[in-house]
This record gives C-alpha cells, structure tokens and sequence, in this order.
C-alpha cells in the first residue's frame, strides 16, 4: 500500500495540528526534525478541524495549516470539516 505524508513546520500550533491528526490516525508515523514534523501514513490520512480546535482551544479553518505546510504527498479532498490526503488504487 503507498504512502501519503504531510510535512508541517515545527512551531507551536503545528504541535496541536500534529497531536490530533496522531489522535485521529493511530497508525501514523511521525518523524520530527530541527524544523519540522513529517507525517507518513499508509494509504490515507484525514485531518480534522474538531480534532484541531479541542487541542487549540480555538475556532480553526483548515486553509490556516496551508500557513504551516511545507510538502505533502497524495490526493487531497478538502471540506470544512476534514482535509483527506490519499492514493487511489
């Protein structure tokens, strides 16, 4: 199964983005580096804008993590609500 990874910035509201796309996707591997955190998960990945806001204690409008993105990998569905990255088969 191919892989789809998100690679954010390391700053301090990437680390609560991080936290509840962990939380949501139990089977994510994250690799942290000096100035930011790479995401792998097989197949597909979906981010949450509630999953973020509990973290946050903040509204949050998935665009803003296209202001801490660094590179991403796969198809991406983007809604309101959730942002999947995933490869079709």
């Amino acid at each position: 199964m191919s892989k789809v990874f998100i690679a954010l910035q390391a700053n301090e509201d990437s680390r609560c983005i991080v936290d509840a796309i962990v939380a949501d996707n139990p089977e994510a591997t994250v690799n942290l580096q000096p100035a930011m955190v790479k995401i792998d998960m097989p197949g597909r990945l979906v981010i949450r804008r509630t999953s973020i806001e509990e973290r946050l204690g903040r509204d949050f409008d998935l665009q803003e993590v296209q202001v801490h993105l660094i590179s991403l990998s796969g198809h991406v569905d983007e809604t309101e609500d959730e942002l999947t990255l995933s490869w079709d088969r």
